[in-house]
């Protein structure tokens, strides 16, 4: 069940990634800045030092990386570093747990294997990671610091509305929750109609809340694993 729901997920992502190689106009950086939050499809290096079972920093991971293991779910690299390639960023986005206030303005990913959109998710069974709400919080941050680079609110307001937002999340609130009564209450509690409602609820909320710190240009996958229903959406909000 794992397995199609990730099938699903890169089915789309490959739609969007045909996209943006078909807009790009050669050697032009297409956005600003490019700042992405979901789960292990997308984490880069933020569950490193975490206490969790979700990480991702020792072989047979990074084996054609250059510089081997870097917290990547994948021998080589991942989603994110293939669309900021295509957007036309020299390097990939840096994870939010080792960015620089040099790097911020570039971007940030905070996305981390596990994560959720439900605050549990993942973390009886796999450990410590972050939430979508935790990386939210952490953008949060990251928009503070870049009001101070660029000196006041309105200017990082105005910056942050060139940015592309990459959100990609919702798998392991089935995987690693709904689907594992023996950690989760969730499968008990709801049915499966009722928690697909619960989730969209809270996950339109959070799109809010991301919509609130300034994100104007978005795209965004979310799943009901076993129920095929797949769902990509790009938002460009007033």
């Amino acid at each position: 069940m794992g397995w199609r729901l990730r099938i699903w997920d890169l089915a789309i992502v490959v739609v969007l990634i045909l996209k943006l190689s078909s807009s790009r106009v050669h050697g032009a950086q297409e956005v600003e800045c490019y700042f992405i939050f979901g789960d292990s499809l997308y984490d880069n290096g933020n569950n490193n030092n975490r206490q969790t079972r979700a990480r991702a920093n020792y072989p047979p991971y990074g084996i054609d990386f250059p510089g081997g293991p870097t917290g990547r779910f994948s021998n080589g690299r991942n989603i994110p570093d293939v669309i900021a390639q295509l957007l036309g960023f020299d390097n990939s986005i840096p994870p939010f747990a080792t960015a620089t206030d040099r790097e911020i303005l570039k971007g940030i990913n905070y996305a981390s294997g596990g994560g959720g959109i439900r605050d549990e998710t993942g973390q009886n069974n796999l450990g410590d990671g972050i939430s979508l709400n935790g990386q939210l919080q952490n953008h949060r941050k990251t928009v503070s610091r870049i009001s101070s680079i660029l000196g006041n609110d309105e200017s990082a307001t105005k910056y942050l509305r060139k940015c592309l937002y990459t959100v990609g999340i919702g798998g392991n609130d089935y995987i690693n929750n709904y689907l594992l009564p023996q950690f989760y209450p969730t499968s008990r509690l709801y049915t499966p109609e009722q928690y697909a409602t619960l989730l969209i609820q809270q996950y339109s909320q959070q799109l809010k809340t991301l919509h609130d710190y300034g994100a104007r240009k978005a795209s965004t996958l979310w799943n009901r694993s076993n129920w095929l229903c797949t769902r990509f959406c790009s938002y460009v909000w007033n």
